[in-house]
């Protein structure tokens, strides 16, 4: 097994586990710690073909990495001030009942 499919494997493990977190869970703040998940593997699927592919001295695996994590860090601090909102309006952050955010 070369060392991209080790990588790879570890990768899509990582997002698998982070897809059944988001689509099994009912607790807002563990949907967004799978979102998370999902965003990290594709982070390490990045850092890989970056690594192994045929220019590693061009940084520009490194810096789509870096943008998606930057991005990733605003996400999270928008959905988590989002669910603390509503926790404090709802006392809950059951996803089922989060109804009264409809337009």
């Amino acid at each position: 097994m070369t060392p991209l499919a080790a990588f790879l494997i570890v990768a899509a493990l990582v997002f698998a586990i982070g897809l059944a977190i988001a689509l099994t869970r009912r607790n807002a703040i563990l949907v967004l710690i799978g979102i998370e998940l999902m965003l990290n593997a594709a982070n390490l699927n990045l850092i890989a073909f970056w690594r192994f592919g045929p220019h590693p001295e061009l940084l520009t695996g490194m810096m789509f990495a870096i943008f998606s994590i930057s991005v990733a860090a605003a996400e999270a601090a928008v959905g988590l001030g989002l669910v603390i909102a509503y926790h404090r309006h709802a006392r809950t952050t059951d996803l089922d009942t989060m109804t009264r955010m409809k337009g």
